[in-house]
């Protein structure tokens, strides 16, 4: 089922999916150098850029509304750059929070994907609803705690990123497109490739690489599933959800992952989503 959230939101601004599924469509007929950017960039990172095409449709039929034009994007990336803030929870600063000795496995971890999806699980498991330390921790994901700095549920720019996820693959980034590496002492640069319109398709197709990667690792090929990597790019944790799918699957069955509406969406699609390859040169 659709996430109340998706369907109050989608109330408030009297839309449909199915309008905003027409919307985003209609953008990406429009930008015809988007859709040839977002080739270029699945390209480099060795992704079908179905894959890219279907989490961008999937963010904005059932998260937010797509804007009349990219260049919006452009402005709204603009207004962040120069704000001051940090990613916080209770005063104390992520990057010192994870300082704790509850971390110190993560410092092994090799690569950034696999590091902040460390801590990510470590916030789960000692801090998430608990008191420590005199301390009370809210039941809500590492992502709510530290990251949405302005407000709640908060994913930005054309792809909908996270700052966690940003963060999570930040080293395949700068291995394949030569951007900084991200670090939570500047949030501001965070924020400036999330909005950045041309910037935030090279980090879709990073997370999706990254999905597609996890799930290799543990026995499952879903590079050829948009439906499946549309699904992943809308709940995140990768590594965690294809870790648990080989526990559950056990030694001797197969349990393959299942699409949410997310993926639902995009196979429906599939057909017309794949046509839209076709406008860019």
């Amino acid at each position: 089922p659709i996430p109340s959230a998706s369907a109050n939101r989608t109330r408030a601004f009297k839309t449909t999916y199915e309008e905003k599924y027409e919307k985003i469509v209609a953008l990406l007929k429009r930008e015809k150098k988007l859709i040839a950017h977002i080739k270029q960039v699945a390209a480099a990172y060795d992704i079908d850029p179905i894959h890219i095409v279907g989490s961008l449709v999937g963010e904005h039929t059932y998260n937010v509304t797509a804007v009349g034009s990219v260049q919006t994007y452009y402005i709204k990336a603009l207004s962040y750059s120069g704000l001051d803030f940090a990613f916080r929870y209770k005063n104390v600063r992520v990057q010192d929070f994870v300082k704790r000795p509850e971390f110190a496995a993560c410092e092994q971890a090799k690569g950034s994907g696999a590091l902040w999806s460390c801590r990510d699980t470590v916030w789960t498991q000692h801090f998430k609803g608990k008191t420590v330390d005199g301390v009370t921790y809210e039941p809500m994901t590492f992502q709510q705690a530290f990251f949405q700095p302005f407000f709640a549920g908060q994913t930005f720019g054309l792809g909908q990123i996270s700052p966690l996820t940003a963060l999570e693959v930040t080293d395949l980034v700068h291995k394949v497109s030569g951007y900084d590496t991200l670090t939570p002492d500047n949030p501001q640069a965070i924020y400036r490739d999330v909005m950045d319109p041309d910037r935030s398709i090279v980090y879709i197709a990073a997370i999706v690489h990254d999905a597609i990667e996890a799930y290799k690792e543990q026995g499952y090929d879903i590079s050829g599933n948009p439906g499946i990597t549309a699904t992943l790019y809308n709940v995140g944790q990768p590594r965690q959800r294809a870790a648990a799918l080989r526990e559950a699957a056990g030694a001797k069955g197969r349990k393959l992952p299942v699409e949410n509406y997310y993926g639902w969406l995009v196979n429906d699609k599939l057909d017309e989503l794949r046509s839209l390859l076709g406008n860019g040169s």
